[in-house]
């Protein structure tokens, strides 16, 4: 079966993806993006396709080898059964909530992701961090959206103080419900281009959902009065095609956003930080009451903030234990499968 490549393009195939196919591939397999995951299925869409297939999940059943919104799938091209999982150029995660030991895939192949904030209560310096922590560890590019900007007097305060989070780090404030305000938004939504939204909720993420995809798919809702706290608006995450040829993946408000895994892109966030660790006198230091420390040298002398300073420990502290508590789930769930397996041989015996 053949299709038409320049199609493929428009849902943002690129070199990338098309390099890990081999001709006899081509001629049975047809490439899909995945659209919407459910439980019982997924929706995936093609240049001539839109329909939704059983879930996929590669034999060992790791928690990245389910397709998660943002992926492509090989589909038999007669069954139209998944058949394989493209490499990713990209992928968001985080620790599933709960005290569950497992990663939930937010999305996959993203090229910006947009962190939504609001110039009132919600906006939340910690959080972002997390989100931009998150963003750079799977190089995506990130762009800090303040919304509200309307409601307050002085809209170029959050402005400086989002922009300290990251050099030449984006920062767009805006009023969500301004007829223009997409038009800041659209040099990331080219055609081609996946863009997602991420943020509490209440936020104004639906507002400029629908904006940008021109109609009401998204319903929205105002924030509680008294702690600027929004509601829940988005359910499941889901792509949604632009007018400008883009994509746009939105997710649903998250309360709760456990890191796993990303040491490289909190190294990044926090990098005056990171380097300074690296002068420590011991490897080991906690930077806390140890003789040499950089960091707390730093600290005394004025030249590092100790809020800031509280932030990265703890996002690093939270890092390790997830990651090593996940490694060890990893571990014990491959040894459970290796006794199952010898079990059979045995009993086969």
């Amino acid at each position: 079966m053949t299709y038409n490549l320049s199609k493929l393009a428009d849902l943002g195939w690129t070199t990338f993806y098309s390099s890990q196919l081999d001709t006899a591939e081509l001629d049975r397999l047809i490439p899909v993006k995945v659209a919407e995951v459910h439980r019982s299925n997924i929706r995936v869409l093609g240049p001539t396709l839109d329909r939704f297939i059983s879930p996929f999940c590669a034999s060992n059943g790791d928690d990245e080898t389910q397709a998660t919104v943002g992926d492509w799938l090989l589909l038999d091209s007669e069954s139209l059964q998944p058949q394989r999982l493209l490499n990713r150029k990209s992928l968001l995660r985080r620790r599933a909530p709960g005290t569950a030991r497992k990663i939930q895939l937010i999305a996959a192949n993203i090229d910006t992701l947009f962190i939504v904030s609001s110039c009132n209560q919600d906006f939340n310096v910690a959080r972002m961090e997390r989100y931009l922590a998150l963003a750079r560890d799977a190089d995506v590019y990130a762009v800090i959206i303040l919304t509200k900007a309307d409601l307050t007097d002085a809209p170029e305060d959050y402005e400086r103080d989002a922009t300290k989070l990251l050099p030449n780090l984006a920062v767009v404030a805006l009023d969500a419900r301004s007829s223009n305000a997409v038009e800041y938004l659209l040099p990331w939504c080219g055609k081609g281009q996946t863009v997602a939204f991420v943020g509490s909720s209440g936020v104004g993420k639906s507002t400029l959902i629908n904006s940008l995809t021109g109609g009401e798919q998204i319903a929205t809702q105002g924030i509680r009065q008294g702690d600027d706290k929004g509601r829940h608006t988005t359910t499941n995450r889901e792509l949604h095609l632009l007018d400008t040829g883009g994509l746009l993946l939105d997710t649903p408000g998250m309360r709760e956003l456990q890191l796993t895994d990303v040491q490289a892109g909190i190294d990044e966030v926090f990098a005056d930080i990171a380097e300074l660790a690296l002068s420590c006198r011991f490897r080991d230091c906690v930077h806390e009451t140890e003789p040499g420390c950089a960091i707390q040298a730093a600290t005394e002398a004025g030249e590092l903030d100790e809020i800031r300073l509280q932030r990265w420990k703890k996002l690093v502290t939270e890092d390790a234990y997830n990651t090593a508590s996940l490694a060890e789930r990893r571990a014990r769930d491959k040894a459970f499968g290796k006794m199952i397996k010898r079990v059979k041989q045995e009993t086969r015996k």
